[in-house]
């Protein structure tokens, strides 16, 4: 009963406003706010407001709510701990490999780490023990072929 005061209390006050405007020529303006006026009354005339009230007095409605909520939060707290890794050990299909420390990884051949030269250049020889050290100009080698490679 309260509420269905208040919202025509509204709506009256809002028609009020849009008579001032339409008599200061605003007529644009006006329709908008009686159109806003209407609103409240036809929420009442259509229960929606009597239903809304029955909602929010209703303790065993926010107990519902409660409960959404909770579920809501347990359910994003389990997937954040799914994410993190910690049910890792429970996923895995092999235990002693969960065990050794998760995942192996996979081997590389030694070579694939190696810059590859291009076509023309040879692969620098090891240097023996008691060598002579590389002279500078061996250094540019290198260089050399990069530059040759790429037509510079």
């Amino acid at each position: 009963m309260l509420a269905e005061t208040i919202c025509s209390a509204v709506s009256a006050a809002g028609l009020g406003i849009a008579a001032v405007a339409a008599y200061r020529r605003r007529f644009l303006t006006a329709t908008r706010i009686t159109a806003y006026a209407l609103v409240p009354v036809a929420l009442v005339l259509t229960g929606l407001v009597e239903w809304v009230s029955g909602i929010v007095f209703n303790p065993a409605v926010w107990a519902g709510f409660g409960l959404l909520g909770l579920s809501w939060v347990l359910f994003m707290t389990t997937r954040a701990v799914e994410r993190r890794g910690v049910g890792a050990a429970e996923r895995s299909a092999k235990p002693a490999e969960a065990a050794k420390g998760g995942r192996r990884r996979e081997a590389v051949a030694p070579a694939a780490s190696a810059p590859s030269l291009g076509a023309g250049a040879r692969p620098q020889p090891a240097s023996r023990p008691g060598a002579a050290p590389a002279t500078p100009a061996d250094d540019f080698s290198d260089i050399e072929a990069i530059l040759k490679k790429h037509g510079i």
